[in-house]
């Protein structure tokens, strides 16, 4: 069975085709690349999805903003213990179909993965929290001088070495 995914579902055709015209204003920039200082069997690893995952017991992602303003995406975080399941969550994205997530969270938050990745021995421990936030954000001026300075902070404070992006 094929995800199919609209990106552009609640936006108008021009703005549509606007944004499809992004991504031929030029090549793609340089990613900065920053080497590992200690083998990754000594790393602690965290992930960060862009579906849009909430715990039950906090406050979802907007999406009735986005409905209201598709130029507008909701540039705040939640934390995501190592030990959650799918019963414990939503997926709050106008973008992501929920459905298998909600079945299995590993397919946009790969927690158990990441755990035995560590049993094994192939990185040294999984972060005690993960993060989520919405992808498609496309004003992500709050994102870049808020939620980003915010989560890496949360980063540093566990004492993170790596970050894998679980982009949906």
């Amino acid at each position: 069975m094929e995800k199919e995914v609209d990106s552009y579902r609640y936006v108008s055709r021009l703005t549509g085709r606007i944004i499809r015209s992004w991504t031929k204003d030029g090549p793609p920039a340089d990613f900065p690349w920053t080497p590992l200082e200690k083998p990754l069997a000594e790393c602690t690893v965290a992930l960060i999805s862009s579906a849009g995952i909430a715990l039950h017991t906090d406050q979802p992602f907007d999406q009735e903003g986005e409905r209201q303003n598709p130029w507008w995406g909701d540039p705040s975080y939640r934390r995501i213990p190592q030990d959650t399941t799918e019963k414990e969550v939503g997926i709050y994205h106008l973008h992501v179909n929920p459905r298998y997530a909600l079945q299995d969270l590993n397919c946009m938050m790969p927690l158990q993965r990441l755990q035995e990745l560590a049993e094994q021995g192939e990185i040294g421990r999984a972060a005690p929290t993960h993060y989520s936030m919405m992808g498609y954000i496309l004003r992500p001026e709050t994102l870049l001088q808020e939620t980003a300075p915010a989560m890496i902070a949360d980063l540093q404070s566990e004492d993170v070495d790596v970050v894998v992006l679980v982009p949906v």
